[in-house]
């Protein structure tokens, strides 16, 4: 079947980021918070609340809300395909405002939440209407505690429009203008965007090409890393200074919090990491002889391996959308029926153009009740694997549709759970569908980068972040401790297996410069070895398991995570049994791909 590779944009907003409606909506949105506004005046919670009040309170935030998120996500869709739009920063300050002045209103709520008297809040929550979304309230009135007064998180709330968002924006602008050159061998030299030289660099069979584009990759990072050292320093001293306000304990608080997760489970599943890795340290060593390098660089590590003569397997744009929904049709319709209308109706901007940010993600229209996927095709299995793990993320929010509100609202390291399994049984379906051993080879090697990115890459980003909020605590860190202290993280988690890193990771790497999460980096991990614990129950039993595992997602947004995996896995997850028994699933492959190599 046809599918088109770019987005229905008109359809959110016609006429792009200058869009007549957009700013209707922006103006609805306005009028809404001043309403808003008056009822949360008008309304004492604190000392005469009843469920039918608050529940009038959370729709206003609901609409409120969903506007916003809507039109927050047309202009960063629209900026993110056309990154030459200078207007749509200037729209989404716009956003941001508005942003902020609902920030300051919903800590004002949080703060009546608070107020309220335990004795009160018992009986508020014993009504049938407010039980369905007790958890997301218990947790708004805890986290509620930590707040400051009225009027400092007044003042926080405004400063953040030039703090926190303006240091993450000023980052997205800068590499927006960056440009990587390469030069082929007839001589002509291309400037290549971020994310184009990135997909060449790790993708590029010719050793040559992926050697020259890192040698212009680690410059043109270098060239600018003073801007990005600045950026990531008071990025982050500005969020240390926040948690310190706030009465953190520590700098890993405030992402365990956010991921519904005990520091307990983290070390859990970091030591189980930590402890077996040895299987893909020798899948990395086994792929440097199969390229005819002692060791593999930096830029090496996801690099295509062809053997027999077998070129490396691609997919039109159009192959890899039917071959994702056959597949997804083995594991149960409805995931498969979601995906198809996902695909037909130009959910996803896939084309390969200039003038795109790097990476992937996928994003939600709330009004529209829809999500939307972008990514970057370029017909390789890993794109193929990309496209189902985004459309991963988009069922798992497609299941909630109907829940309240407040329990749609799943944190990052469950999020990664859906996409995950999504991408495991497409991995898994270009593995089983290989026409050779050249080929199953060169297929493993792809299944394997990923498990090598979650088990190595993730875990040198989470060691960098680590120590460098450690040491940020103290003062400015400056380019070349920065420098250091990513090497050090890179050759840790890679066992020293490669012979050359990657010092300006930290600011090539987008994760680190985004302002709403912190520590961007362990929940891929969690996500990826979660997800191989319901695949593993998967496999015991995959009739009907379709339902078990939507049950399973659609209780995400309304637990912490160690009651979700006990009840629907029955697993402890603080131990690291859990962990080591997924790290040992992927192990295979690596054996596998050694025993055929060899």
């Amino acid at each position: 079947m046809k599918y088109n590779d770019t987005w229905d944009l008109d359809s959110i907003f016609p006429s792009g980021t200058k869009s007549e409606e957009l700013q209707s909506k922006l103006e609805m949105v306005k009028e809404e918070i001043k309403n808003y506004k008056q009822v949360l005046k008008n309304t004492d919670l604190e000392n005469k609340a009843s469920a039918e009040n608050l529940q009038d309170i959370l729709r206003k935030q609901e609409t409120i809300g969903k506007g916003l998120g809507q039109s927050a996500t047309f202009i960063q869709m629209w900026h993110d395909a056309y990154m030459d739009d200078e207007h749509a920063n200037v729209v989404m300050g716009q956003v941001m405002d508005l942003y902020s002045d609902m920030q300051k209103l919903s800590n004002t709520f949080t703060k009546k939440l608070v107020a309220i008297s335990d004795a009160d809040w018992e009986k508020l929550l014993a009504s049938e209407e407010l039980q369905v979304i007790s958890f997301a309230l218990n947790e708004i009135r805890d986290q509620g505690k930590r707040l400051l007064s009225e009027e400092e998180e007044k003042l926080i709330a405004e400063l953040n429009k030039d703090g926190l968002a303006a240091w993450s924006n000023l980052y997205d602008t800068v590499v927006s203008i960056m440009t990587i050159p390469f030069t082929d061998k007839e001589g002509k030299t291309t400037e290549l965007s971020v994310g184009q030289a990135m997909n060449r660099m790790y993708a590029d069979p010719d050793p040559e090409v992926r050697k020259q584009i890192f040698g212009n990759w680690e410059a043109a990072w270098n060239k600018y890393a003073p801007v990005f050292a600045d950026t990531i320093n008071h990025l982050d001293g500005y969020r240390l200074t926040l948690q310190k306000a706030h009465k953190r304990n520590g700098h890993l608080e405030e992402p365990l919090e956010y991921n519904r997760m005990s520091e307990e489970t983290l070390h859990a599943m970091w030591s189980a990491v930590a402890a077996n890795k040895q299987p893909f340290l020798d899948f990395l060593n086994q792929k440097a002889k199969l390229l005819g390098m002692e060791k593999l660089g930096w830029q090496d590590v996801d690099a295509p391996v062809a053997l027999e003569d077998v070129k490396p397997t691609e997919f039109t744009y159009d192959e890899a959308c039917d071959f994702v929904i056959d597949h997804f049709a083995s594991f149960g319709p409805k995931l498969s029926g979601f995906a198809k209308h996902a695909l037909e109706n130009r959910w996803v901007e896939a084309e390969n153009r200039s003038n795109k940010r790097p990476g992937g993600y996928c994003t939600g229209l709330p009004e529209f009740k829809e999500s939307r996927i972008f990514m970057t095709f370029t017909g390789s299995p890993s794109d193929t694997s990309t496209l189902a793990h985004e459309l991963g993320h988009a069922f798992h929010s497609h299941v909630l549709n109907d829940l309240p509100e407040l329990n749609q609202e799943y944190a990052m390291n469950v999020a990664e759970t859906a996409s995950t399994f999504a991408e495991t049984i497409i991995s898994n379906a270009t593995v089983a569908n290989a026409a050779s051993k050249g080929e199953k080879i060169a297929l493993l090697n792809t299944k394997l980068e990923n498990a090598t990115a979650m088990f190595l890459n993730i875990h040198s980003r989470f060691l960098f972040e680590n120590a460098f909020y450690t040491e940020r605590a103290k003062g400015i860190v400056s380019e070349k401790r920065l420098n250091e202290l990513m090497v050090e993280a890179q050759k840790e988690a890679y066992g020293d297996s490669l012979s050359s890193y990657h010092p300006h990771f930290w600011c090539s790497k987008l994760h680190f410069f985004i302002d709403s999460v912190p520590f961007y980096n362990f929940p891929y991990t969690f996500g990826y070895l979660f997800s191989l614990g319901i695949y593993a129950e998967y496999l015991k039993n995959p009739e009907e398991f379709e339902d078990k595992y939507i049950a399973l997602l659609r209780d995400t947004g309304s637990m912490k995570v160690e009651d979700l995996a006990q009840k629907h896995l029955d697993a402890d997850i603080t131990k690291q049994d859990f962990w080591t028994a997924g790290i040992r699933l992927m192990a295979k492959d690596a054996e596998e791909f050694i025993s055929l190599t060899k």
